[in-house]
């Protein structure tokens, strides 16, 4: 049997895209075998959007670059599809120190499987995942508008935006399963990782742009401005405002700065996560 290393050309391209696509397709199998996850993913946000909306609807001031009469539900929709976005992508993760304690990375990671591909398969299946929840809850919002659920709604999504509009959600979705990828792979334990998700996760959420604008909240807004992911929700909702676009401010950058600071935190956070697989550890050993 040759070496990997000897394999043609084609053969060592199916040697690298074939781990890729089976860890992808075991990741979304899992999921949808696992009935509670499915339904929590999309509850706990909607709720949320709905909840908050109501709650937060008379206090709420838009900022000086919203668009005329947008109200707190129209403000507050890009974030919640980001959270559902970020939690399903990162909690995807989990499975990292699932596998490892059943033995299964182990077996992955001693086979001539390029352990790029073994990253790649991760990121991608949690990606998967993550954008057809998204995709989901933002074609949920108009229903919910009709029903009552959220009267103050209307989104500015169309057929023609559904593209651009997937696309980003990829590149963000990608960004955020690689994040979940650096803090699982050296976890040993779940409850390490919720910690972590509580303690760090939570916050860049909260203060990504999501829940309230920047502002001129002095110390605050400075964070919320360099949060990586504000410009991956800024981005989200350029994309989806109605009517003619957004204009650009210090609490809310261009399209291409959004785009650009985007890609670049992605591909940080993807070549931390190949080269820390590729590091030899103990606890992969066990």
């Amino acid at each position: 049997m040759n070496h990997p290393a000897s394999l043609p050309p084609a053969g060592t391209t199916k040697l690298f895209l074939l781990p890729i696509l089976t860890l992808a397709q075991r990741e979304v199998v899992r999921f949808v075998r696992q009935r509670t996850r499915v339904i929590g993913a999309m509850i706990q946000p909607i709720l949320f959007w709905i909840l908050f909306g109501a709650g937060l609807r008379g206090s709420f001031k838009a900022p000086a670059w919203a668009t005329a009469g947008m109200t707190y539900q129209e403000y507050f929709f890009p974030g919640v599809a980001v959270m559902i976005l970020m939690f399903t992508a990162i909690f995807s993760t989990i499975s990292i120190i699932e596998d490892r304690k059943e033995g299964f990375l182990q077996g992955v990671l001693v086979s001539p499987v390029p352990r790029t591909s073994i990253v790649l398969g991760k990121l991608l299946g949690g990606t998967i995942l993550a954008v057809l929840q998204a995709v989901l809850f933002i074609f949920l919002g108009p229903l919910l508008n009709i029903v009552g659920l959220a009267p103050d709604f209307e989104t500015g999504i169309t057929l023609a935006g559904l593209v651009p509009l997937i696309l980003f959600l990829f590149l963000l979705g990608f960004s955020l399963t690689a994040l979940g990828y650096l803090i699982a792979w050296p976890m040993e334990s779940t409850q390490g990782f919720h910690a972590i998700m509580s303690v760090f996760l939570m916050p860049m959420w909260l203060l990504s742009g999501s829940f309230f604008p920047a502002g001129d909240s002095g110390w605050l807004s400075w964070i919320i401005r360099a949060n990586p992911l504000t410009y991956g929700v800024t981005g989200l909702r350029r994309i989806l405002t109605s009517g003619p676009g957004l204009p650009s401010a210090p609490g809310n950058p261009s399209m291409i700065v959004c785009l650009t600071v985007t890609t670049l935190v992605c591909i940080i956070y993807v070549a931390i996560a190949i080269w820390m697989t590729q590091q030899r550890a103990t606890r992969n050993a066990r």
